[in-house]
């Protein structure tokens, strides 16, 4: 086989939902079923839209050619995954790209065990996007540096190629907007609107995205500081690890504890710092 031949990873991808999959509303059900009728891959409207440069916002380049037949399966299995995690009422991807990736078998990971998400990312940064079927919004984390994951937006042109229209759509959100008000009502609360709630909806996935991402912070923190004193030979992270211990507890503590109990402890914490150095954080 040629270099050609194998370069892409998953030649095939499909999405899988997540093992702890939820129960979805009709009208995503629906959009699910007509995405594994219809090849939206080859729609008709990729043949007449034109790309739009994201960031001047003006026409690129008339497309010449479809895209090609890994970006195409690509983009087959990452439909499904958008409509699964669409949120009706915010009209928002509750997902991030990386799980989406991970969900439609796109992520790779080189030798060293580093996970990349570039084929799904370019699928909806370089086509999906600049045809207008996504929104995509990205937003500076002030407290860790660096951008949160995009939060991605469905337009109607995206169920377009589903054949579903913009009034379908409207329907399904008012018929989620019933849905929400009724469990409200039922609380003794008032109802909400539409704008009410995107505006809830979206707040609630920036929320979650911030939680995510502190503990996924603290936890390669804490890994970095676990792979530093592995990397030390084993009676050396021991005794640094004891070090810590009896400056953690208190004397009673430590005459409670005993030289056997502390040693205990010091084996207990050696074999939890081995583990935190090897692990990857868990998917979301």
């Amino acid at each position: 086989m040629t270099s050609r031949q194998c370069y892409i990873y998953n030649s095939n991808p499909t999405f899988q939902p997540p093992k702890n999959q939820k129960r979805r509303p009709f009208f995503i059900c629906d959009a699910m079923k007509k995405a594994e009728e219809i090849d939206v891959a080859r729609c008709e409207l990729s043949f007449f839209l034109q790309a739009k440069n994201i960031k001047s916002r003006t026409f690129a380049l008339k497309r010449f050619r479809l895209l090609n037949k890994h970006r195409a399966c690509a983009m087959r299995a990452m439909v499904s995954a958008m409509l699964y995690h669409f949120n009706i009422s915010s009209e928002l991807v509750q997902a991030s790209v990386e799980q989406l990736s991970d969900e439609c078998g796109l992520s790779t990971y080189s030798k060293a065990g580093n996970k990349s998400i570039t084929r799904a990312s370019r699928l909806i940064t370089n086509f999906m996007e600049p045809m207008g079927f996504v929104i995509c919004q990205k937003q500076w984390d002030k407290m860790l540096g660096n951008y949160m994951p995009k939060i991605i937006k469905l337009t109607p042109l995206f169920f377009m190629l589903l054949g579903i229209s913009e009034k379908k759509i409207i329907n399904a959100q008012q018929q989620q907007l019933g849905w929400i008000n009724k469990n409200l009502i039922s609380k003794g609360l008032n109802p909400i609107t539409i704008l009410d709630a995107k505006r809830r909806s979206k707040d609630i996935q920036m929320k979650s995205i911030l939680k995510y991402r502190m503990s996924r912070h603290a936890f390669y923190k804490k890994q970095r500081n676990a792979q530093k004193l592995i990397s030390l030979n084993e009676t050396e992270a021991r005794q640094t690890i004891l070090r810590a211990l009896v400056s953690k507890y208190s004397l009673s503590e430590l005459t409670k504890l005993g030289p056997h109990g502390l040693k205990k402890q010091v084996n207990i914490s050696y074999y939890y710092l081995r583990k935190i150095a090897k692990n990857q954080y868990p998917k979301n």
